[in-house]
């Protein structure tokens, strides 16, 4: 179900903490596991989590299934739906939007076509709104697939970022 790799990068993340604790190496199994769906998935279905792969990350972990889905579902960094190939999340709290956030939001809903929570029709964007991303200074802020931190989005910046994924 994950590529080899992935299940060294989850060995790496269980060898953090003692022996009888491979329950908190569940967010970074998780990461793991959604990374490489994401980059491996031709279809938006397939590059997001589904049931199955929680199960197996669960089982690999020797936890309960539900004490990953729990994880799983509980924070917004896991995409439990499909989203489009590049994920750009808008931070549109207090700071970030008196520093152009909501603005940088309606620009790119503009330019893509799609509304906040949308993905463009050929599946390459998915727009949201996020949380705080502790960038406050580097206002407005995007994540790009919850990897790729990117400041001071000017709408000429923010082309340029659309440009680079294409």
């Amino acid at each position: 179900m994950l590529s080899a790799q992935s299940l060294a990068l989850i060995d790496r993340e269980v060898a953090k903490y003692p022996a009888d604790q491979k329950r908190s190496a569940v967010m970074g199994a998780l990461r793991i596991a959604l990374t490489e769906r994401r980059e491996t998935g031709a279809t938006p279905e397939e590059r997001c989590l589904n049931t199955e792969v929680i199960e197996f990350v669960a089982n690999y972990l020797q936890i309960a299934p539900v004490a990953a889905y729990e994880v799983a579902t509980f924070y917004n960094m896991y995409d439990m739906k499909p989203v489009g190939k590049y994920k750009i999340t808008v931070c549109t709290n207090l700071p970030c939007a008196l520093s152009g956030g909501v603005n940088a939001a309606e620009y790119i809903s503009k330019k893509l076509g799609v509304g906040i929570g949308e993905t463009t029709a050929d599946g390459m964007y998915t727009l949201l709104e996020g949380e705080c991303m502790g960038a406050c200074g580097d206002a407005p802020v995007l994540l790009v697939n919850n990897h790729k931190m990117c400041s001071f989005m000017t709408p000429e910046a923010i082309d340029k970022k659309l440009a680079e994924l294409k």
